[in-house]
């Protein structure tokens, strides 16, 4: 089963993935803001991590960046959620390491067909 990172500062949001992405069998972790998601980047074995760009502590910039610092973390797949949909924020994501990205709103079935590609390459 693989296991996700789920790190999204809203939590009616973070609800509605974590069940999404929990009903197709997927193992989801959470975090509720940027420090608190590269603390956990750090602890654990993650096939995914989904990052909020906008979040209190660091934002999800801000955490890639460290996480491309880790060495041991270098082939772990990032995807980027965020309203930030402008291509220079996109292009900003992409340029720290994001290896996604799905700009909101999105739908469940968006977000979990876009996970389960993901994955399959794997």
């Amino acid at each position: 089963m693989a296991r996700i990172l789920l790190a999204e500062d809203e939590d009616v949001l973070r609800m509605l993935v974590m069940d999404s992405l929990e009903d197709e069998g997927y193992d989801i972790d959470e975090a509720v803001d940027g420090t608190e998601a590269f603390e956990k980047i750090q602890a654990n074995e993650y096939d995914l991590v989904l990052l909020d760009y906008m979040m209190p502590g660091m934002t999800g910039v801000e955490v890639i960046e460290k996480v491309r610092q880790l060495p041991e973390k270098a082939d772990l797949q990032i995807m980027m959620l965020t309203a930030k949909s402008q291509k220079s924020d996109q292009d900003l994501a992409r340029k720290v390491g994001a290896n996604y990205f799905l700009a909101k709103p999105f739908s469940p079935m968006e977000l979990i067909s876009i996970v389960g590609e993901i994955l399959d390459d794997k």
